[in-house]
């Protein structure tokens, strides 16, 4: 909670409760920390669950982003109204990347959902073809974590989309 609240202190930008969300307190608990968005990962969760946290979080004024990393949790996020839609590029089972993902999903998304490419981006040409694949943004942790320079890093992803306006 204290990150959470270090983080919204410090940016006017829209903060996620990047967490395991496996209960409905969960969700009112990231609106009571100052989160703008919750996250919600589609393979934690069953089919009711998911229904009830997102609408839960929709009602409590949090945007809801659901994790998905194949054809079946897409449909499950498309079937309870999400319209932010993460692709993890991380197998959460066995913790392998699959670089090319998120690149294969894109194209399965309906138009007006927001994509956002999850884990495994390591530099500008991975930032370069998740945003030509059709993504709006990233989830980065690891290579911002391990980076000696975090903002620098930042920059260099977002580089790509600049490029393109």
């Amino acid at each position: 909670m204290s990150d959470l609240q270090t983080a919204r202190a410090a940016t006017g930008l829209p903060v996620i409760r990047k967490d395991f969300t496996v209960d409905a307190r969960d969700v009112v608990d990231t609106r009571l920390m100052g989160a703008d968005c919750v996250l919600l990962i589609a393979a934690a969760l069953d089919d009711r669950e998911l229904a009830d946290f997102h609408a839960l979080a929709m009602e409590v004024g949090l945007d809801a982003l659901v994790e998905i990393h194949d054809e079946p949790e897409l449909e499950r996020a498309l079937a309870v109204d999400a319209t932010l839609i993460g692709v993890n590029q991380r197998d959460l089972v066995t913790f392998q990347v699959d670089q090319q993902r998120a690149v294969r999903m894109a194209p399965q998304m309906p138009p007006g959902v927001i994509r956002v490419a999850e884990s495994g981006v390591r530099d500008a040409a991975d930032s370069a073809a998740l945003h030509g694949a059709g993504y709006h943004a990233l989830l980065v942790g690891e290579r911002l974590v391990t980076s000696g320079d975090p903002a620098a890093e930042i920059e260099k992803l977002r580089a790509v989309a600049r490029t393109d306006r």
